[in-house]
C-alpha cells in the first residue's frame, strides 16, 4: 500500500504552491501531524498533513477498517497581517488528530471546537467544516482506498456555533451569505443572528 502523505503533499503544492512554513505536532498516542502554510497575495492558507494517513473510523465499529473509510485534510484560509494567525498551528493539529484521538469522523457540516481562541485574540473557538472540492480537488487513491478530501474550515464565533447547533449548517451559511460576511477576516464580528 503506497504511503498516502507524499501524494497529499504533492496535491497541496499543485493547488496552493510552495509552502513558506511548516510545523509538526505530535500528541501522545498519535502519529505526527504537520501544518503547512501557503501565502498567496493577502491570503494565508494553513493545510494539515497527516490526518489522511489512516481512514477515519466509525466510533461505533467494533474493529476499525485499516484500509476503507473516509480520508481528509483540513484547510483554513484567512487574510494575512490582520492577526497573529500563525498561532492556529496547534489548534489545527488538534483538530486533525481528532479522528485518531477521539474516533471522530469529520464530514462537511460538522462543527469542531478547540475550546480556546484559534489564535491570540480570535473571536473564534470553533470551525464549521465546509464542502470540499473548491480550492483543492479530491485526491483519488488506488482501490480500495477512499479518496482524500480537502475540507475547508470556516471559523465560527460562539454565537454562530450556537445558531448552527439549533438551525443547522445550511442556515448559518445562508446567514453569512445574505450578510456578505468575509469569512477570511480573522477579526470579524459575529453575523447578526436575529
Amino acid at each position: 500500500m503506497a504511503d498516502v502523505l507524499p501524494l497529499v503533499e504533492a496535491r497541496l503544492r499543485t493547488a496552493l504552491g510552495e509552502p513558506d512554513a511548516r510545523a509538526a505536532v505530535t500528541f501522545l498516542g498519535t502519529d505526527r501531524v504537520e501544518v503547512l502554510r501557503f501565502q498567496e497575495g493577502d491570503i494565508v492558507r494553513y493545510a494539515t498533513l497527516g490526518m489522511s494517513a489512516y481512514p477515519m473510523a466509525d466510533p461505533t465499529a467494533v474493529v476499525a477498517d485499516p484500509v476503507r473509510g473516509p480520508r481528509a485534510e483540513l484547510v483554513l484560509s484567512v487574510r494575512a497581517g490582520l492577526a497573529d494567525t500563525d498561532k492556529v498551528l496547534r489548534p489545527l493539529a488538534v483538530l486533525a488528530a481528532s479522528p485518531q484521538v477521539e474516533g471522530l469522523v469529520v464530514t462537511p457540516g460538522a462543527s469542531l471546537d478547540v475550546g480556546e481562541p484559534l489564535w491570540p485574540g480570535a473571536p473564534f473557538t470553533s470551525v464549521l467544516v465546509a464542502e470540499p472540492g473548491g480550492l483543492v480537488e479530491d485526491l483519488e487513491l488506488d482501490e480500495p482506498l477512499d479518496p482524500v478530501r480537502f475540507l475547508p474550515l470556516l471559523p465560527m464565533t460562539p454565537n454562530e456555533a450556537a445558531f448552527k447547533r439549533v438551525h443547522g449548517a445550511q442556515a448559518l451559511q445562508e446567514r453569512w451569505l445574505s450578510q456578505g460576511t468575509d469569512l477570511r477576516d480573522p477579526s470579524r464580528r459575529s453575523v447578526p443572528l436575529e
